[in-house]
């Protein structure tokens, strides 16, 4: 495995103080893309995610956390004492060598070891330094605890989750983590291109409640337009309709008729041609009003034949549709495998798995996996001596 990687951000310097999910997402974004991104990991804790099953063993028994090989790939590890004066001091001069920091702390933690950004900045003035939290850094709720199902909560996004009748429910991908990762990666990019030009960086305070808010635009709008808060709706659509789940007569499967031609062919499809004329289902907002009524009608024709049966039938249609997956299914789909979104991941003790690699096609280059996920403080002593800080108390075992 090749331990270096030209991309699109090749040449960019990324310190990582990450843990968990979001800090760690948005570093590997960087380092998919080929930003060296060194992990900074306390040598005691280390990321919390190296404790998540499930757990990949060796022949050994020696085993390795798959959750955290899943957001650590490519990236390498340094561990460090912040309770060390002299580990201290030399992290800190390794920050003022860095392009961009990256932190998931809560606010005010760093700083208090001079590893905030005002103090690396004097040193290092086109340093972009990311930070993510619940709440950012100011405000009523900026030193609240958070974690994906808080945000989840607190945002709003719970209350359009569910079934119109029963509780809220969380959202099973860790929407708030993830999307504040991609929030802050994006914008910390930004940043570097603007410090290229103007020689200053920026410090960049990403919060994951304001992250959720920001991809709620159209229940925001919602809001605004009438004042009146959305719902749950199950897997329908306050907009369009049919467009949710329906059940064939083994299992369920889901259409998305999101145009008045694509109505048509679904009431052909059905054998009820007389629905796209029925004045409660003429236009798209009326079929949306009466979808209730809708969906009774067409629910009824469904259960006399299989999901994959009517799946064939949209598909050749042209009506959008797809079979409500397991993992296990979409993973084992052979869309999936011709893709190249499947990659072989080698673990630290020599196991291997499988891991989703970057998603987005780019002109003129290639993902790869270059580096496996490393172990805590893998790194430290090759790091600080080709950043130019020299030897870093090798014979330290606990930061080896």
């Amino acid at each position: 495995m090749s331990q270096t990687k030209q991309g699109p951000l090749a040449g960019i310097k990324v310190l990582e103080f990450g843990q968990i999910a979001a800090g760690p997402f948005a570093g590997m974004l960087f380092a998919d893309l080929g930003a060296d991104v060194v992990k900074v990991e306390r040598p005691d804790v280390g990321d919390g995610m190296r404790e998540w099953p499930p757990f990949i063993a060796n022949a050994e028994g020696e085993t390795f956390s798959s959750n955290f090989s899943s957001l650590n790939r490519n990236k390498r590890s340094i561990a460090v004492d912040f309770k060390s004066p002299e580990q201290l001091a030399r992290l800190q001069e390794l920050c003022a060598r860095a392009d961009v920091i990256i932190e998931n702390y809560r606010p005010g933690v760093l700083a208090k070891f001079g590893l905030g950004y005002e103090a690396l900045a004097g040193r290092n003035p086109k340093l972009v330094y990311g930070s993510i939290t619940g709440y950012g850094q100011e405000g009523p709720y900026a030193h609240k605890g958070a974690f994906d199902v808080t945000i989840q909560a607190i945002s709003g996004l719970m209350s359009v989750t569910g079934e119109e009748e029963g509780d809220p429910v969380k959202c099973g991908v860790p929407v708030a983590d993830f999307t504040a990762g991609l929030y802050a990666a994006y914008t910390v990019v930004a940043a570097v291109l603007a410090a290229e030009r103007t020689g200053r960086g920026a410090y960049i305070d990403c919060s994951m409640l304001g992250s959720v808010l920001g991809i709620s635009a159209l229940q925001t709008s919602e809001y605004y337009g009438n004042q009146a808060a959305p719902k749950r709706l199950g897997s329908a659509h306050p907009r369009n309709a049919p467009y949710q789940g329906y059940r064939g007569s083994d299992q369920p499967f889901v259409i998305a008729a999101g145009n008045d031609k694509l109505w048509r062919e679904v009431c052909e499809a059905v054998g009820r041609p007389e629905l796209a004329a029925d004045p409660r289902f003429a236009t798209q907002t009326l079929r949306a009003r009466h979808q209730k009524e809708l969906a009774a009608l067409l629910q009824r024709t469904f259960f006399t034949r299989t999901a994959a049966q009517w799946l064939e039938e949209f598909d050749r249609r042209g009506v959008p549709c797809a079979p409500i997956n397991t993992f296990a299914d979409i993973l084992n789909d052979r869309a999936v495998a011709e893709s190249g979104l499947l990659h072989k991941l080698e673990l630290p003790n020599g196991a291997a798995t499988t891991t989703v690699g970057y998603p987005v096609k780019l002109s003129g280059y290639e993902f790869g996996i270059y580096r496996q996920p490393p172990r805590k403080g893998q790194h430290t002593n090759e790091l600080f001596e080709e950043w130019g800080v020299g030897h870093y108390e090798r014979n330290n075992a606990s930061i080896r």
